[in-house]
Protein backbone atom coordinates (compact mmCIF):
# COMPACT_ATOMS: atom_id res chain seq x y z
CA UNK A 1 0.00 0.00 0.00
CA UNK A 2 1.19 3.25 -0.97
CA UNK A 3 1.61 6.07 2.04
CA UNK A 4 0.54 9.63 1.43
CA UNK A 5 2.80 12.38 2.21
CA UNK A 6 2.06 13.42 4.90
CA UNK A 7 2.74 9.64 6.32
CA UNK A 8 6.34 10.31 5.02
CA UNK A 9 6.46 13.91 6.35
CA UNK A 10 6.78 15.43 3.11
CA UNK A 11 4.03 17.65 2.54
CA UNK A 12 4.77 19.73 5.81
CA UNK A 13 8.05 21.11 3.36
CA UNK A 14 10.75 19.85 5.07
CA UNK A 15 14.26 18.96 3.56
CA UNK A 16 17.33 16.74 4.46
CA UNK A 17 19.39 18.46 7.53
CA UNK A 18 16.38 20.89 8.49
CA UNK A 19 16.35 21.33 12.17
CA UNK A 20 12.81 21.65 13.39
CA UNK A 21 11.98 22.44 16.39
CA UNK A 22 9.02 20.92 18.43
CA UNK A 23 6.37 23.35 20.95
CA UNK A 24 3.74 22.54 23.37
CA UNK A 25 5.01 18.29 22.98
CA UNK A 26 2.89 16.14 26.09
CA UNK A 27 2.93 12.56 25.82
CA UNK A 28 -0.33 12.65 23.62
CA UNK A 29 1.64 13.30 20.65
CA UNK A 30 1.78 11.27 17.52
CA UNK A 31 4.87 9.45 17.83
CA UNK A 32 4.67 8.43 13.79
CA UNK A 33 4.73 11.93 12.98
CA UNK A 34 7.71 12.82 14.88
CA UNK A 35 9.32 10.30 13.74
CA UNK A 36 8.72 10.39 10.24
CA UNK A 37 10.18 13.98 10.30
CA UNK A 38 12.97 12.82 11.92
CA UNK A 39 13.86 10.61 9.34
CA UNK A 40 12.78 12.81 6.35
CA UNK A 41 14.82 15.70 7.77
CA UNK A 42 17.80 13.33 9.25
CA UNK A 43 17.51 15.08 12.60
CA UNK A 44 16.37 14.99 15.77
CA UNK A 45 13.61 17.27 16.69
CA UNK A 46 15.25 20.08 18.54
CA UNK A 47 12.61 21.12 21.80
CA UNK A 48 11.27 25.08 23.03
CA UNK A 49 14.75 25.75 24.90
CA UNK A 50 16.65 25.37 21.24
CA UNK A 51 18.22 28.76 21.30
CA UNK A 52 19.58 29.14 17.81
CA UNK A 53 17.51 29.60 14.30
CA UNK A 54 15.36 26.59 13.30
CA UNK A 55 14.29 25.53 9.50
CA UNK A 56 10.62 24.84 10.86
CA UNK A 57 8.17 24.61 13.26
CA UNK A 58 5.77 22.29 14.74
CA UNK A 59 3.02 23.39 17.43
CA UNK A 60 1.15 20.38 19.28
CA UNK A 61 -1.82 21.80 20.30
CA UNK A 62 -5.67 20.84 21.87
CA UNK A 63 -8.76 22.67 23.42
CA UNK A 64 -8.27 23.22 26.79
CA UNK A 65 -4.93 25.01 26.22
CA UNK A 66 -5.01 28.76 26.84
CA UNK A 67 -5.42 30.06 23.32
CA UNK A 68 -3.34 33.32 24.91
CA UNK A 69 -0.45 31.03 25.25
CA UNK A 70 -0.89 29.40 21.86
CA UNK A 71 -0.78 33.50 20.53
CA UNK A 72 2.36 33.65 22.89
CA UNK A 73 4.06 30.29 21.50
CA UNK A 74 3.37 31.22 17.88
CA UNK A 75 5.19 35.00 18.57
CA UNK A 76 8.18 33.12 20.05
CA UNK A 77 8.17 30.16 17.64
CA UNK A 78 8.17 32.94 14.77
CA UNK A 79 11.02 34.58 16.03
CA UNK A 80 13.56 31.84 15.60
CA UNK A 81 12.10 30.62 11.87
CA UNK A 82 14.18 31.40 9.79
CA UNK A 83 13.86 32.17 5.95
CA UNK A 84 9.87 32.14 6.28
CA UNK A 85 10.63 28.08 6.86
CA UNK A 86 7.13 25.85 7.47
CA UNK A 87 5.06 26.41 10.78
CA UNK A 88 2.64 23.69 11.57
CA UNK A 89 -0.29 23.86 14.37
CA UNK A 90 -0.83 19.77 14.86
CA UNK A 91 -4.24 19.27 16.95
CA UNK A 92 -6.21 16.55 17.33
CA UNK A 93 -8.67 15.37 14.40
CA UNK A 94 -12.44 16.43 15.40
CA UNK A 95 -14.20 13.91 17.64
CA UNK A 96 -11.22 13.30 19.65
CA UNK A 97 -10.17 14.03 22.98
CA UNK A 98 -8.22 17.76 22.84
CA UNK A 99 -9.97 18.55 19.05
CA UNK A 100 -10.05 22.57 18.66
CA UNK A 101 -12.01 24.17 16.54
CA UNK A 102 -9.79 25.86 13.52
CA UNK A 103 -11.79 29.27 14.37
CA UNK A 104 -10.09 28.89 17.38
CA UNK A 105 -6.34 28.13 15.78
CA UNK A 106 -7.01 31.19 13.26
CA UNK A 107 -8.43 33.79 16.02
CA UNK A 108 -5.03 33.16 17.41
CA UNK A 109 -2.94 33.54 14.58
CA UNK A 110 -4.79 36.11 13.27
CA UNK A 111 -3.94 38.05 16.70
CA UNK A 112 -0.24 37.64 15.96
CA UNK A 113 -0.40 38.86 12.32
CA UNK A 114 -0.65 35.25 10.76
CA UNK A 115 -3.27 33.35 8.76
CA UNK A 116 -4.23 29.76 8.82
CA UNK A 117 -4.70 27.20 6.41
CA UNK A 118 -7.29 24.82 6.42
CA UNK A 119 -6.96 21.70 8.52
CA UNK A 120 -5.15 19.04 6.52
CA UNK A 121 -5.22 15.33 7.83
CA UNK A 122 -1.79 14.50 9.16
CA UNK A 123 -2.55 11.26 10.54
CA UNK A 124 -5.58 8.99 11.90
CA UNK A 125 -5.79 11.24 15.23
CA UNK A 126 -4.24 14.94 14.09
CA UNK A 127 -4.95 17.43 11.65
CA UNK A 128 -1.89 19.95 10.67
CA UNK A 129 -2.76 23.62 9.82
CA UNK A 130 -0.19 25.34 8.08
CA UNK A 131 0.32 29.08 9.34
CA UNK A 132 2.12 32.06 7.27
CA UNK A 133 2.18 35.56 8.02
CA UNK A 134 0.01 37.80 6.34
CA UNK A 135 1.30 38.79 2.77
CA UNK A 136 3.99 35.84 2.77
CA UNK A 137 1.74 33.80 0.20
CA UNK A 138 3.43 30.39 2.00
Amino acid sequence: MKETAFQEAEEFGFHTADIVQEWMWDDDVSEAIRRNIQRLTGEDLVDEDFDSSVDGVIVWWRDGDDEETLGNTLVDAYSVLGDDGPMWILTPKPGRKGAASSSTIQAAANSVGMNAAMPLTADDDWNAIRLSSFGKGR
